[in-house]
């Protein structure tokens, strides 16, 4: 790729930025080296990489990159036999850590899936002992710390006493008459590493000692005592010690870090890789840049793209495309419209996606590879080469043409600009055609009429505009492809104060035939402009009639869910009013029974009887009342058989289930027990359920063993079971005893998990189930149901 039309379009802008984003030196210099790539594999594989890097940035967080100067010269000095200095172990020390950080930031998205990236990872070689050793021996560039070993430990703290026994000694002698006269301060210094008093210099006699130093004035003179001398050597001593030690220690880190020389380089390297795809993941999120869609068909697809350069709160998007119907675009359009941006955007983008980076554009965008992008952007006159304008230009487009090919990006501004229009314009149409020959994709922008006509008339060339407001005589910087644009040069002039007279004069110079041009392009562009202005009016009333469907559906779906709750309420009050008549109705029926105990009589046998009934009538009513009707969801519904005693049944009225106890009479009606009510409905209320019904069998006999025979009752081994229960309606007792007979029926059949549905009414009869379930020595376990089973309206049970 030309590096010149890198340039042109900017790309070394973008990688500044993106070296920037870099910590590690190394990763800064593989960023503003980063070089496009010709090859779709390439690409693509680049491109996957910083998608990962941005989706695991977005879920985990970046990981953490430190700012460490290469050390692979000083490993490798090592390696010699060389020994490191301690500011290069620190930077040993720092790549150490940061591969146990990148390691360890790897080791939480292992689930993930990071192919891309993991071969980068796996260069990574933690050492947590010599990172240990490390940070344990070297306090600073020019220091050890105690525990570099245990000799370098011990050799101080000698060191440290005998200077602390020194001290003592001349704090004494300091603290003495005698001497104290003599000093110029009563202070111990240091001297060339010894212990010294600072004494006056006509003293020099009194004070026997070595004299080390002067003052600057020579009023004093540095002595060290005769007494301190011994100490003063020994400390001297331990020092060299110390030094050599020092030495020893530092050659021992040098020698561990040469064994792990390898593995520490390829540390850094990796590291420094990472850190140029999390830079580019940093770089894409500040964009707000997306992934394209990568071919090399020389299809450009750009929606809603931005210029990355220019400030994305300012930047009008564009949308932008080429390839699939035309692979050539004329832009026409105002000075300052926006024509060279787009140019500028299009190249650039490419640019960007062939380097590995993700551009700011909208979803569905797609970019093309090619092998070269050719650009003339730019005024590149020469004075030193004696070079127009226009003889610059066609410097440049001659390179073109002598490189274009079907594997080439062709960016041309002002095409034929800077010489006779007439000519300029037939030079241009013969260049778009030559390159057209080739097979390459070209965008060049112009104000000549000619190439606007041009693109109507040929196939594979398409007309595009860089939008102009006539009301306020500024550009809006929108791209209308298949819309010539015009230069709005008058309108323009007016607005800047050019006299009417001029201008009107400037207009009957124009041609017929450019008049009537340039009328046709004035109203096709009102006519897209009033269909765009439908278009954005329809789309809002569409935006809002979805949003009042919603807000309707909503309100329905409200409507419903409190219309079900207030059923509901209803239902659980009505029972409750039942459940209290027929208690007090079965108290007033036992006091008539006890009274006819005490006196037999006809009468009142009679009018006990006829309690009986009025209380039976009194809670089929008000069990009635309690199951309002619900709308039929099924009025045309014929029931495929007759019905006969002992089916299953369903009242569509209320949604209650039953058993036929008697079959319809001649008006229809027929009696239905529910739960303990027996009531009578109407037939065509009701619907017979099928899937439950029983299969007929031969009457058979139980054995003495009580098996069942032939002519007993049906087999409930050779019957179809159901793993739910249905008990809603029943009375405890009468709740508990379908159980026990469900129970039976079950472990017969080796059914293991069954489903009982009572209900949550009051309670009664969900706790005499789960109760009886406690006790019941053929059950393992039961507990309600959860969310999606219906919850503790249903117990589930688990059979030994």
């Amino acid at each position: 790729m030309n590096i010149k039309n890198c340039e042109v379009l900017e790309l070394h802008k973008i990688l500044e930025m993106l070296a920037s984003k870099c910590s590690n030196p190394e990763a800064k210099k593989l960023a503003a080296e980063t070089e496009p790539m010709d090859e779709l594999s390439d690409v693509q594989r680049e491109i996957d990489k910083t998608t990962l890097a941005l989706e695991l940035s977005v879920r985990y967080g970046s990981p953490v990159f430190y700012n460490i100067p290469d050390v692979s010269a000083a490993l490798k000095r090592a390696q010699s036999g060389g020994v490191m200095s301690l500011d290069e172990l620190i930077r040993i020390r720092r790549l150490l850590a940061q591969v146990q950080e990148l390691y360890s930031w790897f080791t939480q998205i292992r689930d993930e899936d990071t192919s891309m990236l993991s071969y980068l990872f796996e260069q990574l070689f933690p050492d947590k002992s010599l990172l240990t050793r490390l940070e344990t021996s070297i306090a600073s560039e020019t220091e050890l710390t105690d525990d570099a070993s245990a000799q370098l430990r011990s050799i101080r703290l000698k060191i440290s006493r005998g200077g602390l026994k020194i001290r003592e000694s001349l704090d004494r002698m300091i603290k003495s008459s005698s001497v104290t006269k003599y000093l110029q301060e009563s202070v111990v210094t240091l001297r060339d590493g010894r212990f010294v008093l600072p004494v006056k210099t006509e003293y020099k006699s009194r004070v026997p000692g070595l004299v080390h130093d002067t003052s600057a004035t020579g009023s004093t003179l540095f002595i060290e005592p005769m007494s301190v001398v011994e100490a003063n050597n020994e400390i001297r001593i331990l020092k060299g010690e110390e030094q050599d030690e020092i030495r020893r220690i530092i050659r021992e880190l040098s020698d561990i870090c040469a064994a792990s020389a390898e593995k520490l380089i390829s540390g850094y390297n990796a590291a420094a890789e990472l850190d140029v795809y999390f830079s580019k993941a940093n770089l894409a999120a500040d964009m707000t840049a997306m992934t394209p869609e990568i071919s090399d068909d020389g299809i450009i697809i750009l929606n809603k793209a931005r210029h990355p350069l220019l400030d994305k709160n300012k930047a009008v998007p564009i949308n932008f495309s080429i390839g699939e119907q035309y692979k050539s675009l004329v832009i026409t359009g105002p000075n300052t419209g926006g024509k060279t941006v787009v140019l500028k955007t299009v190249g650039l983008l490419t640019l960007m996606t062939m380097c590995g980076l993700l551009i700011p554009a909208s979803d569905g965008s797609r970019i093309s590879i090619y092998k070269k992008i050719l650009v003339d952007i730019g005024d590149m006159q020469s004075i030193e080469h004696n070079l127009s304008t226009f003889s610059s230009h066609m410097n440049r487009v001659k390179e073109i043409l002598d490189e274009a090919d079907s594997e080439s990006l062709v960016l041309l501004d002002e095409l034929g600009s800077g010489t006779d229009p007439v000519e300029g314009a037939a030079l241009a149409v013969a260049i778009i055609e030559r390159i057209g020959k080739f097979g390459a994709t070209l965008v060049t922008t112009t104000h000549y009429q000619e190439l606007k006509m041009y693109a109507l008339d040929t196939e594979g060339v398409e007309n595009a505009s860089c939008e102009f407001d006539t009301q306020t005589l500024k550009p809006t910087y929108r791209l209308i492809i298949g819309s010539p644009g015009k230069s709005n040069a008058f309108d323009i002039s007016r607005s800047l104060g050019i006299d009417d007279d001029i201008i009107k004069h400037a207009k009957s110079l124009i041609t017929e035939d450019n008049r009537r041009f340039e009328n046709v392009i004035e109203r096709l562009e009102q006519s897209r402009t009033e269909l765009e202005a439908s278009r954005k009016t329809l789309e809002r009333e569409r935006k809002e009639a979805e949003k009042i469907r919603a807000e309707l559906e909503e309100e329905r779906e409200k409507l419903y869910d409190r219309k079900e709750r207030e059923l509901e309420q209803a239902r659980l009050e009505a029972e409750n009013i039942v459940r209290n008549v027929r208690i007090e109705s079965q108290h007033l029926v036992e006091e008539l029974e006890a009274m006819k105990k005490e006196k037999d009589k006809a009468d009142f046998s009679q009018k006990a009887a006829q309690a009986k009934g009025i209380q039976r009538r009194a809670i089929n009513k008000l069990y009635d009342e309690s199951m309002p009707e619900m709308e039929s969801r099924n009025k045309d519904y014929v029931l495929p058989r007759p019905l006969k005693k002992g089916d299953k049944v369903l009242l569509a009225d209320n949604g209650r289930r039953g058993i036929l106890t008697s079959v319809p009479d001649a008006s229809g009606s027929c009696f239905v027990q529910i739960g303990i009510m027996r009531t009578k409905v109407d037939v065509s209320k009701l619907r017979l359920i099928e899937e439950e019904e029983q299969k007929p069998v031969k009457q058979q006999k139980k054995s003495k063993g009580g098996a069942v025979t032939k002519n007993g009752v049906e087999s409930r081994m050779t019957r179809k079971l159901s793993t739910e229960l249905d008990i809603r309606g029943y009375a405890a007792d009468e709740g508990v005893h379908e159980v026990d007979q469900f129970i039976s029926d079950a472990i017969m059949s080796g059914v293991s998990m069954l489903t009982i549905i009572h209900g949550r009414g009051t309670g009664v009869l969900k706790n005499a189930v789960r109760n009886h379930l406690k006790r019941h020595r053929s059950v393992k376990s039961y507990r309600p149901g959860v969310y999606g089973e219906g919850e503790d309206g249903v117990t589930i049970v688990e059979l030994k």
